[in-house]
């Protein structure tokens, strides 16, 4: 079986983890953060671990598995 190929569009956007976890930052937190209270933009700053399907899907762009 050949090789994958890493897809650079996801490398920039995810890290792993040490354990093999995939990280990733969330979503709705680049403008319009005037409408949304300090505890959500706080929230929202945090990178969080990928879910269980999103994972398996990212760590095939990765070229992981």
């Amino acid at each position: 079986m050949p090789k994958l190929k890493t897809h650079k569009g996801v490398a920039k956007r995810v890290k792993v983890t040490k354990s093999g976890k995939i990280k990733r930052h969330q979503a709705w937190h680049k403008h319009l953060m005037t409408g949304k209270g300090s505890n959500r933009r706080r929230r929202l700053k945090k990178a969080i671990i990928a879910g269980r399907a999103e994972q398996r899907r990212l760590a095939r762009l990765l070229g992981l598995r």
